[in-house]
This record gives structure tokens, C-alpha cells and sequence, in this order.
């Protein structure tokens, strides 16, 4: 199977409006960045004065004076050193902290966006993409913004620097040498794109092997019963041809480019050489000023290098930025409107304690959830629900029945406002939602999917994530009303028994029962089952529909169902065809009107039946 890339292409032009802002979250840590900042000046300042301690030395035998006088550039060397040590140390610790803080900073903000952001968000955006944004772009972005930042004002001082220095000296001189810069600059954007080029290639086709890997493990069984062994491999042996085809331009480009600077800066070297030989014979400059001028022209070359390199880094590492910011400044079209905010300021602000007053400063029981004339659509084309209207009370269970895409999932994702409507309202004791809490409803519902989720923990702390602080003789309380406590007590460690990642080590029934067990410890008010016993043994579905009346009871309930068995002791059955109400009633009443719920009802029993005596047999 092909595999996507998994990083956008090299942009040539730097945005610099997009770093300005991506830069922020450095400047929110000025206690590191302006000591960074003034190691980084001192630090140039200081490796340029290296040869000019070389070329006091130089002077001093030059020029036959006493040789106890070499003492003067040793202790400007030594103090050099340990400055240079000082300074290194507090820079590595600077761009080391900045960097972590930064990518502490990004990754809260990304996740804390994603937690805001609405279902229809995740509808469009694959869970890979998202996982890199909070991954690899995040740290991309902070390596950058902390030690990019270090290089680059290094290598820019380093050569001011020694220019300076070199043209307070010598400025005749000084031109010769300083007239390498340019070619050294131009190889060296040239090379330093083709080699992030060819890194970002080695990049992609090492992510390509490595999701082929992790196919070819997950799917070996499929491989090996439709006999793909073969073609697997060929694919595998591409991959890794064309890995290997971006490390060796990789390679040749790294082994051109070394020698070409290298090149450039003996020429460097040579006109030094060669104009400061005749001004050493002339006498215009002392033999130690040539040494120094010869050790500057070999020296451009690094702080060159490095500001080309963090150039073209911040170019690979744009797409990341463009990324991350984007992700930042896509805000939540389902939120608190500042009405909402308001009123729940001016409760808060208020000395109420009233426990049957929610935060908004509604009442915090619901009573009546009531559609009225809704309608829903996706993508603004084609309606799913069209002008739905239903109330349903405090103790009411409402069974949701009917063809896959009829919308009925989509009544309760409404209910649960992980989605708006798009005409109409939805009321909740004749209030329109939209002006309640949206962290209030949410926390008053109780999910349970057709595939649960479980977390890499215990049951015991899979249960307790309902609600945190809730003890174990609740969370066993839980289990046992959901009949859940006598399965989890025959495993050896009991409620401590670790389930796996996504609950692995459980049974698709077992793990219906803890996410029930999990639903119901937070005390909803409105409970919501899509499509819990599809999936399941009819032993585990007995269970279930025996905990669901406890449950049930005193809440308002949804319940999605193709088990017709599930809900027969529904309030009010509703089948839903196309977004609207097809057939209203209960279970006895629309068996009696012998419509499209009669013939899903006895199509279903007759179809458990031959299943019961084929299994019988």
C-alpha cells in the first residue's frame, strides 16, 4: 500500500511575519533569552580576540624583547579560556532551558486548543496529522527558536567581530580577506538547501519503512493467507532502494561541500598570505598581525556555515511553523458565548451555593429536553435531520432504531452538543442550550459507544475516570450495578488487573461493561448507549439490558440500537428514515402497526433463530 508523506515540500522564501509570531513564545522567557542573547555577543567578542593574543606572543620574539614579557599573552589567553568556558556554560544552559520551556509552551497550547475544538474539527483532520503537530513540529519549532537562535547570533557577531577587529588593524588587509565572505556564503546556501533537501527525503522514506513495518507486523496474517509474502517484500526492497538513493546525494553532497569551503578558505589563507608576505617585507605590519589575519581567514568559514545552515533550517522548519500556528488560530465555533460567559462570572462573583443551581445560574436539574423544528447538515448541502421534533422528560428512555445514515447518531451528538443545530432549536427545560454551559452539559452526560475506549491502566482506574475523586467502594458499587463486579473479581488482581492498551486484555463484552461502569460513576443526567450491544455475546447483552433499567432509572436516556431485543422496554421508539420520524410508539405499538419496525423486529428474530439452531446443531 502506498504511504503519504508525511512532510510538506522545502519553501524557498523565509515568512518572516510567520516567525515573528512563532518567536513569542521565545520572548516569553526574557529571564533566558537576554542572558543567551549577551553570552552568545560576549562569545564571538571573545573568540575574536584569540588571535590577537597569538599575535601579541609573535610580536614579543619578533621583536627580541625579554621573554618574561610572554606572560602578558599567556594570561590573555588563560583568561580568554575561562571566560570562554563561563560563557559556554551559560549558553548551553540558556538555549537548553529556553528550548524546553518553549516546547512545554507550544505543545500546552496545541492540546489545549485540541481539547476546545469541536467534533466536526476531528471529522477533517486524520489522527496522524494531529499527533505530528504536537509532536515533531512541536519540537522542530523549539530546537530552532532556542539554538537556532544561539548560532545565528553567534555566527552574525563572530564575523562582525573579527572584521572589526581586522579593519581597526589593518583595513587594506582586512578587504583581502574579508573578500571570501561572498563566495563562502553563496556555496554555502547553495549546498546547505540541496543537503536539507536530501535529509528531509531520508526523512520521509524512513517514515514510509517504518509504517510498512508496522503494517506488515499488524496485517501478517492477511499477508500470509492471500499469499502476498512475495510482493510485501518487493515493496519493502523500493522503499529501501529509494532510502538508500537519498543518503548517498545525502553523502556526495556533504563530501563536495566540505572540500569546497575548505578550498575557498586556504584561498583565503593565501591572499593573507601573499598580500600581508609583501607588507611583512615592507615593513608596513609586524609578522604576528599577518599570523592573525592568516588565522581569521580560516576561521570565517564555521560562523558562515552555521548561519547558512540555521537559514535553510528555518526554511525546512517553515511548514512546521505554518502547522502549528494554524493549528493556534483555529478557534472553536462551539463555545460559551459571552452571554454565557457573563452569567457564569456574575454566579461565580455571587455568595449562592445552591446545589440545584448550575454555574451558569440555571437550574441545574434537567427535567425536558425538547427539539423544536431542528434541522442538521454537515457540510451545508444535504440535510441529515430535517425539521425534528421531540420531547422527552426526566425518566424517559428514547430508543433510536433505523438504516445506518439516518441521523440517528447525529440526535444525540446534537444532545451532547458535540454539534449545533443547523435550523431550529434544542431546548433544555425550554432554554435554548446554546445559552447553557457548555461545560455544564457536557459534564452531565454518560457515553457509551458501540467500540469504548479504554486507557493502558486498571479497571480501577478506568472506572474512576468518570470521576476522579471517586472512592473504590463507589467504583465497586458501579461495577455492581452494571453487573460488571462478578467478571472483574475471577481475574487474579481483581479491580487492580491491568487491561493493555485500549483494553486488550478484555473481551469486547467485558469492555462494554467497564465503560458503563465508567459512565454511570459520573452520575449523568442524560445517558446515552449508540450502539453498546451490537458487538457483543447475548450473554454480556443479558447483562447489560439488566443494568440499563437501574441505570435508566430517574435520567433522560438515548439509545441506539440494531438489537431490537435492547430496547423493547423503550418509552418511545423512534424510527428514523432519512432525518425524519418514520414511526413513533412502543415496542407493543409499532408491532401492532405492522410498519418498517414490525418487519426489522421479525426479520431479526427470525435471523437469531436459525443462528440459535445452527448453533444447536
Amino acid at each position: 500500500m502506498s504511504q503519504p508523506y508525511i512532510e510538506e515540500e522545502f519553501r524557498n522564501k523565509l515568512d518572516l511575519d510567520l516567525w515573528k509570531r512563532i518567536s513569542k513564545f521565545a520572548l516569553g522567557h526574557k529571564r533566558l533569552l537576554i542572558p543567551l542573547t549577551s553570552s552568545a555577543l560576549l562569545l564571538s567578542v571573545v573568540e575574536a580576540l584569540f588571535p590577537f593574543a597569538t599575535k601579541v606572543a609573535i610580536e614579543i620574539v619578533e621583536q627580541g624583547r625579554p621573554v618574561i614579557e610572554v606572560w602578558k599573552p599567556g594570561a590573555i589567553y588563560f583568561s580568554l579560556a575561562v571566560t570562554l568556558s563561563i560563557l559556554v556554560l551559560v549558553f548551553i544552559r540558556c538555549a537548553g532551558g529556553i528550548s524546553h520551556h518553549i516546547s512545554h509552551d507550544i505543545k500546552r497550547d496545541c492540546f489545549q486548543r485540541l481539547q476546545e475544538l469541536e467534533f466536526a474539527f476531528y471529522d477533517a483532520q486524520p489522527t496522524g496529522w494531529l499527533i505530528s503537530r504536537l509532536t515533531a513540529d512541536c519540537d522542530r519549532l523549539s530546537r530552532i527558536l532556542a539554538w537556532g537562535f544561539l548560532d545565528l547570533v553567534w555566527g552574525v557577531f563572530y564575523v562582525l567581530a573579527m572584521s572589526a577587529v581586522m579593519l581597526a588593524i589593518n583595513w587594506k588587509l582586512a578587504l583581502v580577506v574579508l573578500s571570501t565572505i561572498p563566495p563562502l556564503i553563496v556555496i554555502s546556501r547553495f549546498f546547505q538547501k540541496r543537503m536539507l533537501l536530501a535529509s528531509r527525503q531520508i526523512r520521509k522514506h524512513n517514515a514510509r519503512i517504518t509504517a510498512s513495518y508496522n503494517e506488515g507486523i499488524a496485517g501478517v496474517k492477511t499477508t500470509k493467507t492471500l499469499g502476498r509474502e512475495k510482493q510485501a517484500l518487493s515493496e519493502f526492497e523500493g522503499m529501501s532502494t529509494d532510502m538508500y538513493g537519498a543518503s548517498v546525494r545525502r553523502a556526495m553532497l556533504g563530501a563536495v561541500y566540505l572540500p569546497l569551503v575548505m578550498t575557498i578558505g586556504s584561498i583565503g589563507s593565501g591572499l593573507a598570505l601573499w598580500y600581508g608576505g609583501h607588507s611583512v617585507l615592507s615593513g608596513y605590519i609586524s609578522l604576528g598581525t599577518l599570523v592573525m589575519f592568516i588565522s581569521f581567514a580560516g576561521s570565517f568559514f564555521f560562523p558562515i556555515n552555521q548561519i547558512a545552515m540555521v537559514l535553510a533550517e528555518m526554511q525546512g522548519a517553515q511548514a512546521a511553523g505554518e502547522r502549528v500556528m494554524g493549528l493556534l488560530a483555529t478557534y472553536p465555533k462551539i463555545k460559551d458565548s459571552e452571554e454565557v460567559k457573563n452569567r457564569i462570572a456574575t454566579y461565580a462573583e455571587s455568595s449562592s451555593m445552591d446545589p440545584n443551581i448550575a454555574c451558569d445560574g440555571y437550574p441545574h436539574i434537567i427535567n425536558q429536553i425538547e427539539f423544536k423544528n431542528l434541522s442538521f447538515s454537515y457540510n451545508d448541502k444535504e440535510a441529515v435531520l430535517k425539521n425534528f421534533n421531540l420531547t422527552v422528560t426526566r425518566g424517559q428512555t428514547i430508543a433510536l432504531v433505523g438504516p445506518s445514515g439516518g441521523g440517528k447518531s447525529t440526535i444525540v451528538s446534537l444532545v451532547s452538543r458535540f454539534y449545533e443545530p443547523t435550523e431550529g432549536q434544542l431546548l433544555f427545560n425550554d432554554v435554548d442550550y446554546r445559552k447553557r454551559s457548555l461545560d455544564w452539559l457536557q459534564g452531565q452526560l454518560g457515553i457509551v459507544l458501540q467500540t469504548p475506549h479504554l486507557f493502558n491502566g486498571s479497571i480501577c482506574e478506568n472506572i474512576r475516570y468518570g470521576r476522579l475523586d471517586a472512592t473504590d467502594e463507589e467504583i465497586i458499587e458501579a461495577a455492581k450495578i452494571v453487573n460488571a463486579h462478578e467478571f472483574v473479581m475471577k481475574l487474579d488482581d481483581g479491580y487492580e488487573t491491568k487491561i493493555g492498551e485500549g483494553g486488550a486484555l478484555l473481551s469486547t463484552g467485558e469492555k462494554q461493561l467497564v465503560s458503563f461502569a465508567r459512565a454511570l460513576i459520573a452520575n449523568p443526567q442524560i445517558f446515552i448507549m449508540d450502539e453498546a450491544t451490537s458487538s457483543i455475546d447475548t450473554e454480556t447483552e443479558k447483562l447489560i439490558q439488566e443494568g440499563m433499567s437501574k441505570v435508566f432509572e430517574g435520567r433522560i436516556s438515548f439509545v441506539i440500537a440494531h438489537r431490537l431485543s435492547t430496547i423493547r422496554s423503550a418509552d418511545q421508539i423512534l424510527v428514523i428514515q432519512k432525518g425524519e420520524i418514520e414511526e413513533q410508539g412502543t415496542h407493543e405499538e409499532l408491532l401492532a402497526n405492522r410498519g418498517h419496525y414490525y418487519e426489522l423486529y421479525v426479520n431479526q428474530f427470525r435471523r437469531e433463530r436459525v443462528r440459535q439452531e445452527l448453533e444447536a446443531s
